[in-house]
């Protein structure tokens, strides 16, 4: 998923007004993480347009296309809560490392196979699902180890960073240069991904120095005395899993939030599993080329970007979970909003609008979850909000192929934007921000302004 800060109350005087305290810096730390997770955001942009439109080249099918969509998020339903518990056991600089180091040889094969003209259907969806299981360890690590590297009163900023860069890497850099690399052939393209990775890795071996290991208490060690029963291997591993499904469960506010992402995650990637068969081909919707493809995900980048900086200002304004609820539900009638419109240009300006919602809506969320959630425990919960949050983005994809496959791409559409409005609503009926000042109390910490 540092350093304190002065609690916002009234037990100050009225007479006096203590200075500001000044914001401190980031950090160098942070710095080679946000240059690593730039790099293989770069790799994740290419080979996120890159692979869809190699499979444009194989097959039209709507159920067959959404089964890449698919692939990449069924490993973090598999492995989620596994990759949580070994997050918070190891060092989670070396886990980043390690995940990105073994994606950098799953593509130097992909781009060997590429090169020698032997990708199918089959080998695609493969590659996209063991690329899924690198980023499992290597996302909960990177989300993981913020709070380690800034101040807490400067995490929305940091995530703010990390969500700009992450938008500028694959909507700015890597959708157009797949764009361009799709006409060279698969082999560069896939080649261009691995080396992406590695110099990822090579960032975080050289820049990124220290211990980052929030391993759980020894089964002898005092604050666990050892029982005098001998268990089974995987019982600590289990009652880690179970540790931090039980946050989850009962946390009043952890709860709701990621269920609402879950539904929101589900009905998107069913949304933009097919979008773009609506959008490319002489016969679709809007009449795009492959290579114009890449150049309209520019206007969901740019907003992306913008949102990112505008999140805590925004947040700062309106308020925390009032920025969250008005965000989310903006996005969700605008997934409605994006159907009619067939210019090009127009529908990059609304899908801008799309990225700006989107990104103050997980910027904020996710500096809210850093804060209400233990350090020792963000593996474990980061994994199992990502099992459910993410472990359904497969399902929607297959959800909406198949649904666009009996019924039509509308029908998808449709349904997607009625699902995550509903979401909206539920989380704007269930949190309260006294329950979140009530988590952050119980954790012995006040709510931060960050500008």
């Amino acid at each position: 998923m540092s350093a304190t800060h002065a609690a916002r109350g009234s037990d100050a005087p009225a007479t006096t007004s203590p200075p500001p305290s000044p914001r401190l810096p980031l950090g160098r730390p942070f710095a080679a993480q946000l240059t690593s997770t730039g790099l293989a955001n770069l790799g994740d942009g290419l080979l996120g347009t890159l692979v869809p439109l190699l499979a444009l080249g194989l097959t039209s099918s709507p159920a067959q296309i959404s089964l890449l969509s698919a692939a990449t998020w069924l490993p973090w339903l598999l492995f989620g809560l596994a990759a949580g518990v070994l997050i918070d056991r190891i060092d989670r600089r070396q886990a980043q490392i390690t995940a990105l180091v073994i994606r950098a040889g799953l593509l130097a094969g992909g781009a060997v196979l590429g090169g020698l003209g032997l990708l199918s259907m089959q080998l695609l969806v493969a590659l996209t699902l063991a690329y899924g299981i690198t980023e499992v360890v290597a996302d909960l690590g990177a989300t993981s180890i913020v709070p380690d590297l800034v101040p807490r009163d400067r995490l929305s900023t940091a995530n703010g960073r990390i969500v700009a860069v992450q938008q500028v890497a694959n909507g700015f850099l890597g959708a157009p240069l797949a764009g361009a690399l799709v006409v060279v052939g698969a082999g560069v393209g896939l080649g261009s991904a691995a080396a992406l990775a590695a110099l990822a890795a090579l960032v975080l071996l050289v820049g990124l120095r220290g211990s980052y290991r929030h391993a759980p208490a020894r089964e002898d060690s005092p604050a666990r005395p050892a029982r005098p029963t001998r268990r089974s291997p995987l019982a600590r591993p289990l009652a880690e899993v179970r540790e931090g499904l039980s946050f989850l469960v009962h946390h009043p506010v952890v709860r709701p939030m990621v269920i609402t992402s879950s539904v929101l995650n589900f009905a998107s990637t069913g949304y933009f599993a097919v979008f773009i068969l609506w959008v490319v081909g002489a016969t679709s919707h809007v009449g795009l080329t492959e290579a114009q493809f890449p150049l309209l995900m520019l206007g969901f980048a740019a907003g992306a970007v913008g949102g990112s900086f505008l999140a805590p200002t925004v947040r700062n304004r309106f308020g925390e979970l009032p920025t969250i609820v008005a965000s989310l539900t903006l996005n969700s009638l605008l997934l409605l909003a994006l159907i009619p419109v067939a210019d090009g240009v127009l529908l990059a300006a609304v899908l801008a609008l799309v990225g700006v919602l989107n990104s103050i809506g997980n910027v904020v969320s996710m500096a809210l979850r850093q804060r209400i959630v233990p350090g020792e425990l963000l593996g474990r919960v980061g994994g199992a909000s990502r099992t459910l949050a993410y472990g359904l983005m497969p399902l929607g994809a297959i959800a909406g192929g198949l649904v666009a496959e009996r019924w039509g791409l509308v029908a998808t559409f449709v349904g997607a934007g009625v699902i995550s409005f509903a979401a909206c609503v539920y989380l704007a009926l269930t949190v309260r921000p006294s329950m979140i000042d009530d988590a952050e109390r119980s954790l012995g910490t006040g709510r931060p302004a960050d500008g």
